[in-house]
């Protein structure tokens, strides 16, 4: 019998690929973990939806509440505006690469604290396997996305279980762009209808956000329509290279 896995599902284009992926090869458990974002409404609901999707009936919604009085990031802290560019994905990247910062809608060390919650569920379980869609490629520069954290990580886990546990934390996307985790998901049949990529709005996707802008030019790159609908005041020019593609959108 396949060894059971854990997935972190939040909802998102990546996590929901990565279920599909993990769906391939094992029998699945669910971890949503909601840590006070703007969009936790909508990211629920699309976890929801994707874990009936697949039929899977170990879930685990957790609330990790406390980042958003920790704060410090656009996602968790109303105080500090999400950033959005009128210029396509160019006005984020070209500003960010200049200077090295990290973007404001990073958590800091989120991952670990959402990773420890499934490192805990999976020596319940008996899982062996943790897949979470860290992406390095065509990402926000985020330091807990980096293939190195994942590597000290799983020492981390190594040597802070009870002896005879054997769980390693899976990361199948981290060095794929973006148009292949789209062309991935499509070829496995994932419900990428069902996902939610936007940081602050909750009923239709802003299109104007990073990860707004990085899903629309993946979608564009793989030559696959993006599922879902965007605000009509969003930036419907979205720049790839010396060319622009409108956006579609429904109003």
């Amino acid at each position: 019998m396949s060894e059971l896995a854990i997935i972190l599902l939040s909802g998102g284009l990546d996590s929901c690929v990565t279920t599909a992926i993990a769906a391939e090869r094992h029998p699945l458990a669910l971890l949503h973990v909601s840590y006070g974002q703007r969009t936790a409404r909508r990211e629920r609901q699309a976890f929801d939806q994707i874990a009936d999707f697949y039929r899977v009936q170990r879930r685990l919604v957790a609330d990790l509440g406390y980042l958003r009085q920790i704060g410090g990031s656009a996602l968790t802290d109303d105080r500090i505006p999400v950033p959005t560019s009128q210029h396509g994905l160019d006005g984020f990247t070209t500003e960010l690469s200049a200077t090295g910062q990290i973007p404001l809608t990073y958590v800091p060390f989120r991952n670990t604290h959402l990773l420890a919650i499934a490192v805990s569920w999976a020596e319940v379980l008996g899982a062996t396997r943790i897949f979470i869609g860290a992406v390095a490629q065509d990402s926000s520069g985020y330091p807990d996305c980096r293939p190195e954290y994942y590597a000290v990580f799983n020492q981390l886990v190594a040597v802070g279980t009870k002896p005879g546990t054997h769980i390693e934390v899976e990361t199948p996307l981290i060095h794929l762009h973006k148009s292949e985790i789209v062309r991935k998901g499509v070829a496995l049949g994932a419900p990428l209808h069902l996902t939610w990529s936007c940081y602050q709005a909750e009923d239709r996707a802003c299109g104007r956000c990073e990860s707004c802008l990085l899903r629309i030019r993946a979608f564009r790159q793989a030559g696959v329509p993006d599922p879902i609908s965007y605000s009509e005041h969003a930036n419907w020019q979205v720049e790839m290279g010396s060319q622009r593609f409108a956006l579609q959108h429904e109003v």
